[in-house]
């Protein structure tokens, strides 16, 4: 039996994890407090991934944890009762990059589902096989892996050990993410979860015995070099299902909810295209650009130059502007992200049948029932009348 091929996004805490699955995702990834590669999103507490492996499993969803670092040796001791821990919550994997972290988990909670995460580098069939015979059931492939090897790669592997890719999101400047330069920088290891992304700063180059900058290429706000253009393979999703990948990941645990719920929305329509045989909908790009990216690439799939130079900062074409609560008796109920005013026209997006149209502020009730013109005070509760059935989770957004 062929696994279902998934759409797996981020989720930084509980309510980019409910959205992410409001949004279509087949499964979701996560860090606990400890042992992740994102230490400054929120991250769950032990008994929050409880809850949340019980909220992914009441929707039929799947929830997997990362625990990713490299270890130190200080790391070790609390390595296998975090394990038992995950095991006990239910979890359906836990994505692993260090061997040793690897037999620690297996040897604690032999039930825990193994994913060998990107950052272990696995670019080539005998790393993959490797790693299966280990007992991995799951390979994140490197970024750098080209389209043309994941057959090959899938060829070698044992039937039940599946094949997952990153399809969207930030590109790393380092191979496959393993970077010192916020160790460097700022004491802050990038390969415990804590990188500051200095690769986005701006840097000049010299020349070193005559202290001279030597030109190269720029735009009005500097040099950014290191910065890197973000992923989006939402075109070509069809190529890697022939190729065998089974699971599209979606890279952003520190992202808004808006990207989180943008993005799993664009490639939840455009799978769901592939697997129904339709064409693709070109304008599921234009959806990408609506939430905060840095320029787009097809990365190392065919072969370019995968880290090409991007914005230095994020742009998009949209704002995010509310989260709908409810609607009722011609009015929905929304919490303010960013400034919006009477007259304004805002578009939903939505995973249900409001998606893609659009509400024309006329009147705007705040909190004590009075009328105002301008929202303008983040996470205030507002009511907007409109006659669409908005609903949880839809969120309205305005054109820049």
């Amino acid at each position: 039996m062929k696994p279902k091929i998934e759409i797996l996004s981020p989720a930084g805490n509980m309510n980019k994890l409910k959205t992410a699955f409001a949004y279509g995702a087949d499964a979701a990834y996560i860090a606990g407090k400890r042992f992740g590669l994102r230490a400054y999103a929120d991250n769950f507490s032990d008994e929050e991934i409880y809850a949340a492996a019980a909220y992914a499993h009441d929707l039929g969803k799947k929830l997997y944890v990362t625990v990713n670092i490299y270890a130190d040796e200080s790391d070790l001791g609390g390595i296998p009762s975090y394990a038992k821990t995950l095991e006990s919550a239910g979890v359906d994997g836990v994505i692993v990059s260090d061997l040793g972290v690897f037999s620690l988990i297996r040897e604690a909670a032999p039930k825990l589902e193994l994913h060998v995460s990107t950052q272990a580098n696995v670019t080539n069939s005998a790393a993959a096989l490797s790693w299966a015979k280990l007992g991995a059931k799951r390979i994140v492939l490197a970024r750098e892996t080209q389209l043309g090897e994941i057959s090959r790669i899938r060829k070698e592997l044992p039937d039940d050990v599946e094949i997952e890719a990153f399809v969207h999101g930030a590109m790393c400047i380092a191979y496959s993410g393993r970077c010192l330069l916020s160790s460097y920088f700022t004491d802050r290891a990038g390969n415990k979860g804590e990188c500051v992304q200095c690769c986005r700063w701006e840097y000049d180059l010299i020349e070193k015995s005559r202290g001279e900058k030597i030109g190269i290429e720029e735009d009005g706000r500097g040099t950014y070099i290191l910065s890197g253009k973000d992923l989006r393979m939402i075109e070509h999703l069809g190529e890697l299902v022939t190729a065998g990948v089974t699971s599209f990941k979606i890279e952003g645990r520190v992202k808004t909810e808006y990207y989180v719920a943008g993005i799993t929305n664009a490639y939840r329509r455009a799978l769901d295209d592939v697997l129904s045989g339709r064409p693709f909908d070109r304008s599921l790009l234009a959806e990408t650009e609506k939430v905060s990216h840095r320029g787009y690439t097809t990365g190392f799939y065919y072969g370019e130059k995968g880290g090409a130079t991007g914005e230095p900062k994020p742009t998009a074409t949209h704002i995010f502007t509310a989260n709908v609560i409810k609607s009722e008796d011609g009015y929905a109920e929304v919490e303010m992200r960013n400034r919006f005013a009477v007259g304004d026209e805002l578009e939903v997006l939505s995973p249900g049948p409001c998606f893609g149209k659009t509400v024309k502020v006329t009147e705007i009730i705040d909190e004590i029932g009075e009328r105002i013109t301008v929202a303008d005070k983040v996470m205030a509760r507002l009511k907007l009348r409109t006659d669409l059935p908005l609903a949880l989770y839809d969120i309205l957004r305005k054109r820049l």
